[in-house]
């Protein structure tokens, strides 16, 4: 392994500065990334491209298509939820054992198979089992690459590219353009049916799987195998990596706010959640545009713990705004206003804590580890996330104030952002 996981911590601390010293001086440019790392971000882009070209229409087919009571719907879908995001640390801790090729590979058979059954299922279970294999094929390929992209970063940081969030910042725009991307496709193939979009959705990783078998290197210098065994017991021992997670998992239950309490808002002001699609848009559009200058920015003058703290406190900030706005009760257009800044104010949020989260995982991850890490840091953010889903619809449902909520809410990530570990 580089320095930066077997050195010690001032190797890691002086590494880091010469890093962000040569790479403020002469910008990324001066260090390329690697081939190695182009070929991630270009990955992240594909990956998304063709989930999204099928996943954002599949309660609709589910409902409309096939017939599924509302329940099942719902059932459906968290499975999916589970068997992607709950999984991660079997395919971070696979990552660690095998290598990233065989794992990257084997879940993106996974994901077509997976795409081309849902293509042709009819019955219930049919529909189950395949909606399962294609979270599990997430599972398995989405912490191989994260995890390796993050210890990429690192390599070109310490190589004086510049501050590795800034990596990790691009591989977030890659993920966003993907997101943006895949819907429009998956609309226009939608006029000819859900199994169209499906199959193309498949043949988007056909070409990845194809791409990788190609260009992923049979082994990645500096990445060493450990065995599967004992990471866990380490991993809850390591109450700095567990303090973020829980910072993590309380950011992400304030974003998960977007398909929860915000469509709700859109509907009160609007009448119709039609809006819900220009402000997801406006979202989307927010990080492919000003994610790389805010990362810059940040990096230049922030340190990784203050910026996740300022993204947590805007996150609160964009719930304080609606908390403010909602007792006056407007509606139309300037009702959505509220309801724009909330949505600019989270994603601006995002960009400041989402890359610096995953670019702190490297150092608090035991040697050899970062996929096991790397894959715990989602699974335990969803769980965070599942279980406070369920408090945030009964409080939503509570018959409560219409401004107490919000403020709840808000106060969600403030209480996050005491909870980030030091640096170091």
């Amino acid at each position: 392994m580089i320095s930066l996981f077997t050195g010690r911590k001032a190797g890691r601390k002086a590494g880091r500065k010469a890093g962000r010293k040569e790479g403020t001086a002469a910008g990324p440019a001066a260090a390329p990334l690697s081939p190695l790392l182009r070929l991630l971000v270009l990955t992240q882009l594909a990956f998304n491209i063709g989930f999204f070209a099928v996943l954002p229409f599949l309660s609709e087919h589910l409902g409309q298509g096939i017939g599924m009571a509302g329940w099942l719907v719902g059932f459906v879908l968290g499975l999916r939820t589970f068997s992607q995001q709950g999984l991660f640390v079997v395919g971070g801790a696979l990552a660690d054992r095998y290598g990233i090729r065989p794992v990257v590979l084997a879940g993106c058979v996974l994901r077509i198979a997976g795409f081309v059954w849902l293509g042709f299922a009819e019955r219930t279970w049919a529909v189950v089992a395949a909606v399962l294999l294609i979270g599990f094929a997430a599972a398995l390929f989405s912490p191989a690459v994260e995890s390796e992209v993050a210890r990429q970063a690192v390599v070109w940081e310490e190589a004086g590219g510049g501050d590795r969030t800034r990596v990790l910042a691009l591989f977030t725009v890659a993920g966003q353009a993907g997101a943006f991307v895949g819907p429009l496709l998956g609309g226009l193939l939608l006029a000819v049916d859900f199994r169209t979009a499906c199959l193309a959705g498949a043949g988007v990783f056909v070409l990845v799987l194809a791409g990788h078998a190609w260009l992923l290197p049979q082994r990645i210098p500096g990445r060493t195998q450990v065995r599967v065994k004992g990471g866990a017991r380490l991993l809850l021992r390591n109450r700095r990596f567990l303090a973020l997670c829980c910072a993590y998992g309380a950011y992400l239950l304030a974003y998960n706010q977007l398909y929860l309490a915000l469509p709700a808002e859109v509907e009160r002001a609007a009448g119709s959640q039609a809006p819900l699609a220009w402000l997801f848009a406006l979202s989307s559009l927010l990080v492919v545009t000003a994610q790389l200058p805010v990362t810059r920015w940040a990096g230049e003058r922030l340190a990784p713990r203050r910026s996740m703290g300022a993204g947590l406190v805007l996150v609160a900030a964009g719930f304080g705004v609606v908390a403010v706005a909602r007792p006056a009760g407007w509606t139309g257009t300037g009702g959505l206003v509220p309801a724009a800044g909330f949505v600019v104010l989270l994603t601006l949020g995002q960009m400041l804590v989402a890359p610096v989260a995953r670019a702190w995982v490297p150092d608090l991850a035991e040697d050899g580890r970062l996929g096991l890490y790397t894959g715990a840091l989602s699974s335990v953010s969803g769980l965070i996330v599942l279980v406070g889903s369920s408090a945030t619809g009964l409080l939503l449902d509570g018959g409560l104030p219409s401004a107490v909520p919000w403020l709840v809410l808000a106060v969600v990530p403030l209480a996050a952002a005491g909870l980030l570990p030091r640096r170091h």
